[in-house]
């Protein structure tokens, strides 16, 4: 058996640190001991400008829980062409501090602030494929991506 982690203070900012120091602005720390396991754990870092491309879990029992440790994470979900569903904020000590994304749904993540959330969903961990990744949004890397969470950030505002 696994010995036990604790998630502190410490463990928290030194995430967030790490995010700093990549191109992605995201850093995780998964819980789960390999890519196959059957239960995806996660903490994920994000600092403000970090593009998550709207993407969507289609296989079976995918749906993705996600909570707020730290910050204030916004949430976006899409229906298939690209119009707004919900838009609401992961926040901490804030009225709303979790959401459960079922599966096919097509969603992002904005961070609002410098954030931690923990993430859960089945695994065994696979890639998004081209049905899972949302063709109304660019890709990231694309100079369009700032564009696209920026539009986010002013939409999110409005909640």
């Amino acid at each position: 058996m696994s010995k036990a982690t604790e998630v502190d203070v410490a463990m928290i900012q030194g995430l967030l640190a790490e995010a700093k120091g990549v191109p992605r602005q995201r850093k995780n720390l998964n819980f789960h001991e390999y890519a196959g396991h059957p239960c995806q754990r996660l903490l994920n870092a994000m600092l403000p400008g970090s593009y998550v491309r709207p993407h969507r879990h289609i296989h079976e029992n995918k749906d993705e829980f996600m909570i707020v440790v730290s910050g204030c994470m916004g949430i976006v979900l899409f229906d298939e062409n690209g119009a707004v569903t919900l838009k609401t904020k992961l926040e901490e000590g804030g009225p709303v501090r979790a959401i459960s994304i079922p599966a096919g749904v097509f969603h992002t993540c904005v961070a609002l602030s410098p954030t931690v959330i923990f993430e859960a969903k089945a695994g065994p961990y696979l890639p998004n494929t081209a049905d899972e990744v949302a063709q109304f949004a660019p890709a990231e890397g694309a100079p369009e991506a700032a564009d696209f969470v920026r539009r986010m950030e002013v939409l999110l505002a409005q909640v």
